[in-house]
């Protein structure tokens, strides 16, 4: 299982977000190309990176942004979601260094287009479901719908996508802790991995997440970490050693 350090864009800042509410931001740093340093310095693999004005406005706000930080770091992973609507977009962020594009919005509204990507682009094709109470919100999280995650995770699964980026909206950016009980029904419901996000708090949270995926032949491949490492309640260093140890 990853640690994957999210940054989050929002005016070229790095911010996050109390369960998606703009009104309650915290901005932690105007240097998003350093925060990316800084996390892959300290171990990471990974990044998943947010266009949060891409994901309000429907379009690529922080394009430059992003493929600054690819630029700097060819061998690092990078998923990236936001504004992920059309098949040029897509193409575009590819180019730029991204491996994994994130439908979400789009994938509620227009479940079609997922599979129709996933042939265009396979293999760099996953899926964000953001679910409150179990249903997915969509828009920036401004709109919960009367869909089921389960539902839709089920509809994807034969697309061909590589994960599902899942997030309990309820959780994120709280340090509450986790939605372990749905983060796990949801990995034992589908066979495509489940990246949780949403909640991290500190090393108990990913202790137990790991002691999860073990149980369910490895089916959450990792975990999203946003306030929590911003915040030092999570050392990411020590995260990433001990997700090694348990490999």
């Amino acid at each position: 299982m990853q640690i994957i350090p999210a940054i989050d864009f929002k005016d070229g800042k790095v911010v996050n977000l109390k369960q998606g509410r703009l009104e309650e931001s915290t901005t932690y740093s105007d240097d998003p190309v350093g925060i990316a340093d800084r996390w892959v310095s300290q171990g990471a693999e990974r990044l998943h990176l947010v266009d949060l004005d891409g994901a309000f406005e429907g379009y690529p706000v922080n394009h430059a942004l992003i493929a600054t930080i690819a630029a700097n770091h060819p061998g690092l992973t990078i998923q990236l979601g936001g504004g992920i609507r059309s098949p040029e977009v897509i193409e575009s962020y590819l180019n730029a260094g991204v491996d994994y594009v994130i439908i979400g919005t789009k994938a509620v509204e227009e479940p079609e287009f997922v599979g129709s990507m996933c042939q265009h682009f396979p293999g760099h094709i996953m899926v964000g479901l953001d679910g409150l109470h179990g249903m997915v919100a969509k828009n920036g999280w401004k709109e919960v719908t009367d869909i089921s995650v389960k539902s839709l995770a089920l509809l994807f699964e034969s697309d061909g996508i590589e994960s599902i980026v899942y997030t309990d909206i309820g959780k994120d950016g709280m340090m509450g802790g986790i939605n372990m009980r749905a983060t796990r029904e949801l990995a034992e419901s589908v066979s495509v991995p489940i990246i949780a996000s949403g909640g991290v708090t500190d090393i108990r949270d990913v202790m137990a997440l790991l002691e999860v995926g073990a149980k369910i032949n490895g089916g959450i491949t990792g975990v999203i970490t946003g306030r929590a490492i911003y915040e030092g309640t999570l050392d990411l260093a020590e995260a990433i050693a001990l997700t090694r140890k348990n490999a």
